[in-house]
């Protein structure tokens, strides 16, 4: 370890924009341990690699946006 600490990966809020219904079971799935439960609800998250890939198999249902350190509300 050379050097200072490891940077913050950036952080982005995720908010669900369309609802689940009629949409197959892993999406839901999907969506529900993101803690997205209903149509217009937020989390902020750092951005991972494993993020990435769940982002993307629900990238038709939600809107990203990134998130400046300490605006997480």
């Amino acid at each position: 370890m050379a050097g200072g600490l490891a940077p913050e990966p950036a952080r982005v809020r995720i908010t669900l924009r369309r609802s689940l219904i009629g949409h197959a079971e892993s999406r839901r799935r999907i969506a529900r341990a993101l803690g997205l439960r209903r149509v217009g609800a937020s989390r902020v998250y750092a951005r991972t690699p494993s993020l990435e890939g769940a982002l993307r198999k629900i990238q038709h249902l939600v809107s990203v946006e990134e998130v400046a350190h300490g605006q997480d509300r």
